[in-house]
């Protein structure tokens, strides 16, 4: 009688552990901060991208999601951001995340920013390993700036390599 028992409450605990394993790779913990200097094409420019975020997810639960992303030009600057003010949504998708705002056009307003730039907001997060791939294409964020820097950043060691 104990044997059936404890056969049971063996695979009662190999079950539980297999639903930890699977809830601990539908979350994410990450906080980073880089920056990085390029030169660009055509006249040469210094260009400065400067980046720092906070992101915890668990599943589709967003616990915290802030990233300030500047680009900064020997004259000006330009900037996007996205906090907890912005109603975000989060989808878990095949290879990570999707997170996108309840209303992009709402949050754009609440920001003041007079020019358009469009209704849209969406970031991939896609996690391979120790490699989170970070794919914006949030207009609606950003003041005269096009978008948030596409990035890849190693979440154990926090270094970024920005994408070309």
């Amino acid at each position: 009688m104990k044997r059936p028992l404890l056969a049971g409450l063996s695979l009662l605990l190999c079950l539980l552990s297999a639903a930890a394993q699977a809830q601990t790779a539908a979350s994410l913990e990450a906080k980073f901060s880089c920056s990085a200097v390029r030169q660009e094409d055509g006249d040469g420019e210094r260009l400065t991208y400067a980046d720092q975020a906070r992101i915890q997810l668990a599943g589709t639960q967003i616990l915290a999601l802030q990233w300030e992303s500047s680009l900064f030009r020997s004259s000006h600057g330009h900037e996007c951001s996205i906090d907890s003010s912005d109603e975000q949504i989060a989808e878990v998708t095949e290879k990570g995340w999707r997170i996108s705002l309840k209303d992009a056009a709402a949050a754009r307003q609440r920001r003041g920013y007079d020019t358009e730039r469009g209704s849209q907001c969406s970031i991939r997060l896609e996690r391979d390993g120790e490699q989170l791939r970070i794919k914006p294409s949030c207009p609606s964020l950003c003041g005269s700036r096009n978008n948030f820097s596409a990035m890849t950043v190693n979440l154990q060691t926090g270094r970024c390599r920005y994408d070309e």
